[in-house]
């Protein structure tokens, strides 16, 4: 399953999300405005930022505020799509 580290006022969440949609790949979104756990994961994640979205993937790797172009290539390399 992709996790989807996220928040509502994130334009490049939306976009994100309307891509995975658009592909009809299952997400699960965490709200990092209403989970403070998850907002300090971020910030671990990303070296001290809190970019978001952070694209977490079933390998283990992750995305920090992927373009959708890179993101399609990540879920065909994965075969996801």
């Amino acid at each position: 399953m992709i996790t989807m580290y996220s928040a509502d006022w994130c334009g490049d969440c939306r976009r994100s999300k309307r891509l995975l949609d658009s592909l009809n790949v299952e997400y699960s979104v965490i709200d990092i405005e209403a989970d403070e756990a998850a907002a300090a994961k971020v910030i671990e994640i990303n070296g001290g930022m809190r970019s978001i979205p952070v694209i977490i993937f079933p390998d283990g790797t992750h995305m920090t505020e992927p373009s959708d172009i890179d993101l399609k290539a990540k879920l065909e390399g994965l075969k996801i799509i």
